[in-house]
């Protein structure tokens, strides 16, 4: 079983709750979504392992069984190009489990009309894999879901 972590405070919501079919229904993959605290903060190392991807508004950490966690910052937030996005550390970094990883503010994401809310997914692994999942008020570093 591998811990997933809220990358970030707010609250845990179903994955099928994201305003993106992409991410609601599953097609990169099973897992949860924090509809994030509106204030400025980080966004934090959901495992332990590599940043394999690292866009200001996506990143992708791989752990050492090879499993991958992609954290999407917002939705439709590839279209901000890096404003409003600062990156705390570097493709290729290894990173404990809740390091901060990149800084933004949700509320200006959505003053800009986009919805801030995060998707955290377990990359290609079955439905069934995803465990446990959280509801309700998170801080960054809680159990979000297990990873079976």
């Amino acid at each position: 079983m591998t811990p997933v972590l809220a990358p970030m405070a707010g609250a845990a919501i179903s994955l099928s709750a994201v305003p993106d079919p992409v991410f609601s229904q599953a097609m990169v993959g099973p897992g949860a979504a924090v509809d994030p605290a509106r204030e400025p903060g980080v966004a934090v190392a959901p495992i332990s392992g590599r940043i394999v991807k690292l866009h200001p508004h996506a990143y992708v950490i791989v752990g050492p069984d090879g499993r991958g966690v992609l954290v999407h910052l917002g939705i439709d937030t590839v279209q901000l190009k890096g404003v409003g996005f600062d990156l705390l550390a570097a493709e290729g970094d290894l990173v404990p489990a809740g390091q901060p990883v990149v800084s933004w503010n949700p509320a200006d994401v959505e003053a800009g009309g986009r919805s801030p809310i995060c998707p955290v997914v377990a990359l290609d692994a079955p439905a069934s894999s995803v465990l446990r999942v959280a509801a309700g008020p998170v801080h960054a570093g809680d159990e979000l879901f297990q990873w079976g």
